[in-house]
């Protein structure tokens, strides 16, 4: 998976989340913690880049990453390296 992808989604659900301190570390964690919980996708040629965003554009890949990436905002929320106070979020 690209990290463009998850980085667009992050954005997305982050403003649904205003109690999450969302700093640089924050949203590092939260995409680390995403990604190395979703299927790599390693391609090499052109082609093989239009599949795999067809594949990521399908409703279960979101969904997989929404989840990836919420379970990344719970965890994250609730010990911020970065110094803010802890939080539930959900």
């Amino acid at each position: 998976m690209t990290f463009e992808v998850p980085a667009a989604e992050y954005a997305k659900l982050r403003p649904q989340l205003p109690r999450f301190c969302g700093c640089d570390t924050c949203r590092g964690d939260v995409l680390v913690f995403a990604l190395n919980r979703l299927a790599p996708s390693y391609v090499s040629t052109p082609q093989g880049e239009v599949l795999v965003e067809l594949r990521l554009d399908s409703d279960q890949e979101k969904a997989k990453l929404d989840v990836a990436l919420l379970e990344g905002f719970r965890k994250v929320g609730l010990a911020p390296r970065c110094g803010a106070n802890p939080v539930q979020l959900m």
